[in-house]
């Protein structure tokens, strides 16, 4: 899991990611909540989506920064409840990873509270997609999970059926060669198709 600071060489200070920052693919990034503090950090990114896997309110602070670099904001609201714990549900995945792997909204962060358990469900079925051994994709989700990581996210994440995500992409073809963000190979294919656009809840 990366933390990284830098140097903002316009006015000399520190560039601060949210908490768990991460990169998951060129153009796809995964953290926490991010804060004004981090707003700096997230423009160095040029980002054009944020994916936030939350039901609560997205934070006033947060939606002022989206308005003001023309960030969109896509808002799946999945429980992140433990007692009693809260199944994932598969169609909201489903949705997210629709808008996740549709080349026109990167550069997209996700994010849920604390960037593990959420996030690393849907990052977990984006592995999937990209023909990931079953093996990697779960050591890289307790790894960003940490400690705390859940038992039922493992079970979410073997058993999605990314079958019925590759049915619905009508006018997208992807396909991703190799391991890491370097090896993939993705190709983009727009045919003249009415499509359904994602249904974002901004707040």
């Amino acid at each position: 899991m990366c933390l990284i600071m830098e140097t903002d060489g316009n006015n000399g200070g520190v560039l601060a990611p949210p908490s768990n920052f991460s990169m998951v693919e060129d153009g796809i990034y995964r953290s926490g909540l991010p804060q004004p503090e981090n707003f700096s950090f997230l423009e160095t990114l040029n980002l054009r989506s944020i994916i936030y896997l939350c039901p609560e309110p997205y934070p006033e602070e947060n939606l002022k920064f989206l308005e003001a670099n023309n960030i969109k904001l896509f808002q799946f609201g999945i429980e992140g409840k433990t007692d009693p714990p809260t199944p994932m549900p598969k169609d909201t995945v489903l949705d997210a990873l629709k808008v996740l792997v549709d080349v026109r909204n990167h550069p997209i962060l996700i994010h849920c509270k604390r960037g593990k358990h959420r996030t690393g469900c849907l990052v977990g079925c984006l592995r999937k997609v990209q023909s990931w051994c079953l093996s990697s994709v779960l050591e890289e989700y307790q790894k960003n999970a940490g400690i705390k990581w859940r038992q039922r996210d493992l079970n979410f994440i073997e058993t999605f059926d990314i079958v019925s995500l590759r049915q619905c992409l009508l006018s997208i073809m992807y396909r991703y060669h190799g391991y890491g963000f370097k090896r993939r190979r993705l190709l983009h294919e727009e045919e003249n198709v009415q499509t359904p656009t994602p249904q974002a809840a901004k707040v």
